[in-house]
């Protein structure tokens, strides 16, 4: 499927795409929570859902806890913009160093809905699903 929508959107949208990984790369819990709605949920296989921004940080926060490093990409699926609405999907790659030593690279898809309130676009709701996992023991 091709992007549609206004070009302007689809960059503003990519660009917070881009904010959250920032912030996750520099473990940034005050930027990172920013790009959600205040009514907004985040799903990832094996935690569940979190429901409203506090909360969805409160959960990244303890998930952050447990790695020295993080490397987080994304690669754009379609984007489609239906005036202050839009889709996404992205394709992370994810490289995870935890505390204990143990590394993981991951491959995921998010399946993103947005919302554009005051002229800015926020997550309202991501799904993360895993689409390859690999674990070793530095």
């Amino acid at each position: 499927m091709i992007s549609s929508g206004p070009v302007e959107d689809r960059l503003a949208i990519r660009e917070l795409v881009e904010s959250y990984n920032d912030a996750v790369m520099r473990h940034d819990g005050n930027a990172w929570g920013g790009n959600w709605a205040e009514h907004s949920s985040w799903t990832r296989p094996g935690s569940g859902t979190a429901e409203g921004r506090d909360n969805i940080r409160a959960a990244w926060e303890g998930a952050m806890s447990r790695y020295s490093f993080v490397g987080f990409f994304a690669s754009a699926g379609p984007i489609i913009v239906d005036g202050n609405n839009a889709t996404g999907t992205w394709y992370q790659q994810e490289f995870l160093h935890q505390k204990d030593g143990v590394r993981r690279n991951i491959t995921g898809r998010y399946e993103d809905t947005y919302i554009k309130t005051g002229g800015r676009w926020y997550f309202k709701t991501r799904i993360y699903s895993i689409m390859n996992a690999e674990e070793t023991q530095a």
